[in-house]
């Protein structure tokens, strides 16, 4: 039911993230073993070959080509891997979860708040955060914080400490929906859901291994290049000297549980993003002309009393729990 309502959307607003994850560290040893030692990044020169597209003129003529490919391709570049002797990759990282979404860390419209807090504990009154912890909870039990790591390997075993402790063997659990819940990943959505509502404090120990082989290359996080004088063309990123996953790129992999957009069938769920963002497949699912995008839906339903369809509310409050700033320009 439409509110006659003069309420306009802040032009500061901004909510803090409510899983709150730390980088993710890289050890090695093996399968049956208990000894870990950090993965170490070294540095590799290698010749390599000439592969990118060249131009018309050099592929149309056979021996400007030859001299083309001739040139030695030289890089220096960063690589991880398990030492010769380990065949497990051990990935470990912490994660608060953080309660009071209802109150936004800034906001600037004293009306504004007063209509999206009610929102808010109005969807928790009515759902609770059941739905979205059992999908945080997925993600922790499959392995998706995992990425390029998690794919081919032979055994992946993942352990969750809280309360009590969790463990899951990840390929159990499915990377494009969210059907299984079974008792234990049940439980665990339970912690989840306990610290967003802000029932207490809620501290998780993520550690997953990952049997890939002995002497097998590891994928900790690339680091962006900005100093164009660097001498090395693959930079890769670790904490006092042991090879790491940025934070950014775990919570990136937690909060994939959009399953609600227009494009599931093709992509699958994807991170939960205002425009549905997919930077891989240079794609926004959510766009404004079809009023599934975040701001669309928020101010529909704060401003003009519009709720939305129930999934599409589960949208909304997963990018408030990613946070970010949503104020809207003057």
């Amino acid at each position: 039911m439409a509110k006659n309502s003069t309420i306009k959307t802040a032009s500061v607003l901004a909510f803090e993230r409510k899983l709150a994850n730390s980088d993710a560290l890289l050890f090695s040893g093996n399968w049956q073993g208990d000894s870990w030692q950090a993965v170490k990044v070294q540095e590799k020169a290698v010749r390599g070959t000439i592969s990118n597209r060249l131009k018309n003129a050099i592929t149309s003529d056979p021996a400007k080509l030859d001299a083309e490919i001739q040139k030695a391709n030289l890089q220096r570049v960063d690589v991880a891997a398990l030492p010769a002797e380990a065949d497990t990759l051990k990935i470990e990282f912490s994660l608060r979860v953080l309660g009071n979404l209802a109150t936004p860390s800034v906001c600037n419209n004293r009306e504004y708040q007063a209509e999206l807090e009610g929102v808010i504990n109005g969807y928790i009154a009515e759902h609770g955060f059941a739905e979205l912890a059992l999908r945080y909870a997925s993600n922790l039990a499959n392995g998706r914080f995992l990425w390029r790591n998690r794919v081919g390997a032979e055994h992946v075993r993942v352990i969750v400490k809280g309360t009590k402790n969790w463990e899951f063997n990840a390929h159990d659990y499915s990377l494009r929906d969210f059907k299984n819940s079974d008792k234990q990943l049940k439980e665990l959505a339970a912690e989840i859901e306990h610290g967003l509502k802000g029932d207490g404090f809620v501290l998780l120990n993520v550690e997953a291994y990952v049997r890939l082989g002995q002497g097998q290359e590891v994928f900790p996080s690339q680091e962006l290049v900005l100093d164009s004088n660097s001498t090395k063309s693959k930079v890769l990123y670790q904490v006092d000297g042991v090879a790491a996953l940025h934070s950014q790129k775990v919570g990136n992999a937690l909060r994939t549980i959009d399953t609600w957009h227009p494009q599931v069938e093709t992509l699958g769920a994807i991170a939960v993003e205002p425009y549905g963002s997919v930077t891989s497949r240079g794609v926004a699912c959510r766009q404004p002309k079809e009023k599934v995008d975040f701001y669309t839906l928020l101010d529909n339903w704060v401003i003009k009393g519009d709720k939305p369809p129930v999934e599409q509310q589960h949208f909304v409050m997963a990018v408030l729990i990613r946070g970010g700033v949503f104020g809207e320009k003057e």
